[in-house]
Order: structure tokens, then C-alpha cells, then sequence
């Protein structure tokens, strides 16, 4: 069979260049992302609970004009609503949002995890997660012309949790059903929703990982990283398609890492 090497279609009125934000931009897997989108050409909002970080991303970036820094606490809803309106005001419109921003919470066992800790974690990697959708869903529907992608960014314990990890896993099997809801819900106004879940990207949040992390028989062992930019080339594969393609779900990890099989 001969393989098709067309080019895809760009839809009537779709802009030259495509605007993506990214929350949790100042660190780890969201940098990565942020700076490769802006490599290829992307102009890129980047959100982040603290500026000066926001501003070291920016500033790997080239400094460009096509990157915009907004301090935003996605926990809060009006910080979530001005980071919608400030991407709006900028650039009219949005092509794609990386919802990445999150936190592990306490390595603690369920028994010894606060309720406090607990709704930090859903408030970050839940409501967080359904607040910037809900913003970049309301953008993109009624834009011209309508559409975007929305990515979330879940984690392979949204399949397999790991020990002490109840507040987390929990929430990224919630994002889960976000994934879905929001990619039934976009079809009517072509919103593509996918996930990407993510096994041992080396970034600070994972560094303990490379000394020795927690099995599930009780034992403490390294584990395999992969470089973040993996994962970055990965989103941008998913962030380019057509609004007519959409990877729902996509795993990446590093091969090694006890994930598959008994560890």
C-alpha cells in the first residue's frame, strides 16, 4: 500500500499561527513542553503559580515575543478566568491547551494522610485540571472559527497506582473521566480532548525515583528515568494533528521502569 504523504488540510480561517497555553510551565514536563511548542513555532501562554520561574522558562525560550507569562494559582477561579482573558486579549483566540499543572501530595499511607493534604491534591490535579478546561472550552467554543485541543495531562497511575499514593492516583484516574467527558462533549464545536500519561519523565518531581522509590513488596529500588523531552515531542505530535484526528490516549515512559509485568 502506498503510504499517503498529503499534507493536512488547514480548516477556512485557521490562523498562520497557532496559540497554545500550558499551566505548570515554570518546571518539568511543562517547560519541556512549553519550549518545544515554542521551537516549533507556536506562539505559547505560559501559567504557573509563581512568576520567576514563569520568567526562566520565557527566557529558555529565547525570550521571544510569542511567549507570554501569567502568574496563575489554578485552584482559583478568578486567577483561572484572567488567564483566559489575558490569552484572549493577546492573541484572540486558543488552539490548544496542556493541562499539566499538578502535585503528588505526602508520601504518606492512607491512614496517616490529612484531609487537608487530601484536598490539596484533588484541588490542584482535579478542580485545577477541570477549571482550565472549563476556561479553554469557553474560548474555544466561541471563537472563529470554533474548536482546539485540549490535552490533559494524567499519569500511569491513572492504570496502576504506586504505594502511599492515594490522594494522587486517585486524581488522575479522575482526569480520566474528564479526558472523556470533555472529548464527548467538544465534538459538536470540534474540541479535541486527549490524555497523556506519563511514567517517570526526569524532572525534579521524580528525582527521589532515581536513588530509590517505593515497591509495591515493600522493598526500595531505582528506577529508569526518560528525558522530558520524550514526553514534549509526544504532546506535539498530538497538539499538530487536525482537528479531524485526535490521540485519545497515549502512554510514555521509560522502558524500563516496573510498570508492566511484576516489577
Amino acid at each position: 500500500m502506498t503510504p499517503d504523504t498529503r499534507e493536512p488540510q488547514q480548516r477556512a480561517g485557521a490562523p498562520a499561527v497557532k496559540v497554545a497555553a500550558v499551566t505548570g510551565a515554570g518546571s518539568g514536563i511543562g517547560r519541556s513542553v512549553a519550549l518545544t511548542l515554542a521551537d516549533a513555532g507556536w506562539s505559547v501562554v505560559l501559567a504557573g503559580r509563581r512568576e520567576e520561574p514563569l520568567r526562566e522558562t520565557a527566557a529558555l525560550a529565547g525570550g521571544a515575543a510569542s511567549v507570554l507569562c501569567v502568574p496563575t494559582d489554578v485552584t482559583e477561579p478568578g486567577a483561572v478566568s484572567a488567564l483566559f482573558d489575558a490569552v484572549e486579549e493577546r492573541h484572540g483566540r486558543l488552539d490548544l491547551l496542556f493541562n499539566n499543572a499538578g502535585t503528588f501530595g505526602p508520601a504518606v499511607p492512607v491512614d496517616e494522610l490529612s484531609p487537608e493534604d487530601w484536598r490539596a491534591v484533588v484541588d490542584t490535579n482535579l478542580t485545577g485540571a477541570f477549571l482550565c478546561a472549563q476556561g479553554a472550552f469557553r474560548l474555544m467554543k466561541r471563537q472563529r472559527p470554533h474548536g482546539g485541543r485540549i490535552i490533559n495531562n494524567g499519569s500511569i497511575s491513572a492504570h496502576a497506582p504506586r504505594p502511599d499514593s492515594i490522594a494522587y492516583t486517585a486524581t488522575k484516574h479522575a482526569v480520566t473521566g474528564l479526558t472523556k467527558s470533555l472529548s464527548l462533549d467538544g465534538r459538536r464545536w470540534d474540541i479535541a480532548c486527549g490524555q497523556i500519561d506519563i511514567g517517570n519523565a526526569a524532572t525534579e518531581m521524580t528525582a527521589r525515583m532515581g536513588q530509590g522509590s517505593a515497591q509495591a513488596d515493600g522493598s526500595v529500588a531505582a528506577e529508569p528515568r526518560m528525558d522530558a523531552a520524550d514526553v514534549a515531542r509526544t504532546v506535539l505530535h498530538m497538539a499538530e494533528l487536525p482537528l479531524e484526528a485526535n490521540v485519545q490516549f497515549a502512554t510514555v515512559l521509560a522502558t524500563k521502569m516496573p510498570f508492566i509485568g511484576r516489577g
